[in-house]
């Protein structure tokens, strides 16, 4: 029998606890450790949708990249019908499904986040961004125009848009940073970077940057590169289960209007 915390313990040998930034919550965040797991669903967000997923699918665990609660955005004062959040930790406890979470512990883990959004945009030689393991810097296989970089991050990435700086270089050594990673410009600017593809950048962070091409991908599409890779290695470690990836939330929910010339 393979219980949730099994798949928990396995979790966190490729991406130990320690990794997690101070404030992040990651593991086991709902459910029993002891509860039996045959089928297993594997999302980035444990929205709505995916708990009703998970209950019509008959999945006893989800397995996510953001947390559901606890963290900075996310803290849990109650837990009621009256919001989202409440209405997803009810449901999941109504149904018997456990939660289990890796977050800034996966984004730093080898093979986690980072190394796939790397891999994915085609990136060589890679190393770290950060002291702490966040991001990634790597080199293309040859120089490209920015043009053309950025219609390869939209098609590898499943991007419907994204916004962008050219500081005038082509693209050659490029730095990613799944998610949220606008404080780490500096760095990738001193490992000689000349892009940087990440998301949820500031209006400053594209005035104020001169020294490399900024790429905002998206949040979604940086991180979701992550979901094949949890579902691979959970059927490689536990054959015995179902995993399936979300067909619900399995897209960039943000649209892009783009003014005609």
């Amino acid at each position: 029998m393979t219980r949730v915390c099994d798949i928990e313990k396995y979790l966190f040998t490729w991406a130990p606890r320690e990794l997690a930034m101070d404030w992040d919550n990651v593991g086991l965040l709902v459910g029993d450790g002891a509860a039996e797991v045959r089928r297993v669903l594997v999302a980035l967000d444990i929205t709505e949708a995916v708990a009703a997923e998970a209950v019509s699918i008959g999945a006893d665990l989800i397995v996510a990249h953001h947390p559901l609660m606890n963290c900075t955005w996310h803290k849990v004062q109650h837990v009621t019908a009256d919001d989202a959040q409440g209405r997803i930790i009810t449901a999941l406890l109504r149904n018997g499904i456990s939660a289990i979470c890796m977050h800034t512990n996966l984004d730093a883990a080898e093979g986690g986040v980072n190394d796939a959004l790397a891999e994915k945009l085609g990136l060589n030689d890679t190393k770290a961004l950060t002291e702490e393991k966040i991001g990634r810097v790597g080199m293309l296989k040859y120089e490209k125009p920015l043009v053309e970089f950025i219609q390869d991050v939209i098609k590898y990435l499943g991007c419907n848009g994204l916004r962008y700086t050219d500081c005038g270089k082509p693209v050659h050594r490029v730095a990613v940073g799944g998610g949220a990673c606008g404080d780490y410009i500096s760095q990738a600017v001193a490992l000689g970077c000349d892009t940087f593809v990440t998301s949820d950048l500031s209006y400053h962070e594209f005035l104020d940057t001169k020294a490399l091409n900024l790429i905002d991908a998206g949040h979604f599409p940086t991180e979701n590169v992550i979901c094949p890779v949890i579902l691979e290695r959970l059927q490689a470690a536990f054959p015995q289960l179902t995993v399936v990836q979300s067909t619900v939330h399995d897209r960039e929910v943000i649209q892009y209007c783009i003014k005609e010339k």
